[in-house]
């Protein structure tokens, strides 16, 4: 197996940014066992069944994206993977 990306050295370089968003509810704050460098506040819009967030991309990703179409998702969850989906419109949130 190739070596990965570690979780330090994957904030240090932040390709994405979570910001916060006019639906967020709710922050998840980083579990105890891990350090700032690992892990930060997460702003999200939570339903009772999901939790939404919304990330911000720099422009020179945006444009390495269009040429290879490929996202990659990690979650840091040991040995399972919850349920998850990623989305690319401006938003996911339905106009009333």
């Amino acid at each position: 197996m190739k070596e990965l990306i570690d979780l330090k050295n994957m904030k240090k370089n932040r390709e994405l940014t979570p910001i916060d968003f006019k639906e967020s509810n709710k922050v998840l704050t980083k579990p105890k066992s891990m350090t700032d460098e690992e892990c930060g506040s997460l702003f999200v819009m939570n339903d009772g069944k999901q939790n939404i967030s919304c990330w911000k991309t720099p422009f020179w990703k945006r444009v390495r994206f269009l040429f290879h179409g490929k996202v990659w998702i990690s979650v840091v969850s040991g040995n399972t993977q919850p349920p998850i989906w990623v989305d690319v419109n401006e938003t996911v949130f339905i106009k009333e």
